[in-house]
């Protein structure tokens, strides 16, 4: 098209499509709902792996790790709309923002999938030992305190709410205290008595995937408080004196 054509043309044959950009919003509305959806898959998985640890739940725990693999489809398939997203639409701004922080924000759901069904493995083996009461009961304190970590960030996203991420991101520190005291119990428990070496080991490794899961949901307060305003948290994240064991 010559230079005087263009010239020519109303201003108004210039401007974005309506169809066009009620596409695009419905791409990013679908984007959100699609984490969200994943948000539910693993608040209801960590929520079922810490019950199968303390019912001694054999068929819940199974289930959990079969239906991991849901989260992981999920997961590529948002990681997908976000790249084609990127690619075809070229977001700016917070439009950019919200298509990253989806992409963040599922990644870290995914992962709290695996450590669900880590913690679902382990209680399978719990299962079959003799039970330990007192100890189980701590991991199911420590396990509904991540739990409503993970719904209040949740809600957090799906209300667009600041606040209520700034509020999961400064309590990151009493998840690490619930860690560091549970670890010492049971170092307690081996010292005082060998045989319970073996069940003790597998509540430890269970605790620490509770502290993992607690450190992906402050990750995702961190995403949502850029996704909302732009800015990176300039202090340091609070943490706790955590003993750190893999």
């Amino acid at each position: 098209m010559r230079s005087q054509d263009l010239k020519d043309k109303p201003v108004a044959q210039f401007k974005m499509n309506p169809h066009i950009v009620k596409t695009y919003e419905e791409e990013l509305d679908q984007l959100s709902a699609e984490v969200v959806l994943m948000g539910g898959l693993a608040e209801a998985q960590v929520a079922d792996a810490v019950e199968a640890v303390a019912r001694r739940d054999v068929a819940l725990a199974q289930s959990v790790v079969q239906r991991d693999h849901k989260l992981d489809e999920l997961e590529k398939d948002v990681e997908r709309k976000c790249i084609r997203l990127i690619a075809l639409r070229q977001p700016m701004a917070d439009d950019l923002r919200k298509t990253v922080a989806a992409m963040k924000i599922a990644t870290s759901l995914e992962r709290i999938g695996d450590l669900a069904k880590n913690i679902a493995k382990r209680a399978l083996v719990i299962a079959e030992a003799e039970p330990m009461s007192p100890l189980t009961r701590s991991i199911e304190r420590m396990g509904k305190l991540v739990s409503s970590r993970l719904r209040d960030v949740l809600d957090a996203y799906k209300g667009g709410r600041q606040d209520l991420a700034q509020s999961v991101w400064a309590s990151d520190t009493e998840v690490d205290e619930h860690y560091n005291a549970l670890f010492r119990e049971l170092l307690t428990y081996m010292m005082g008595d060998p045989r319970t070496i073996s069940a003790c080991t597998h509540l430890l490794f269970m605790a620490k995937n509770l502290e993992r899961i607690g450190d992906h949901a402050t990750n995702m307060a961190e995403h949502i408080h850029y996704e909302l305003t732009g800015e990176d948290y300039v202090e340091d994240r609070p943490k706790g004196d955590t003993l750190h064991t893999s």
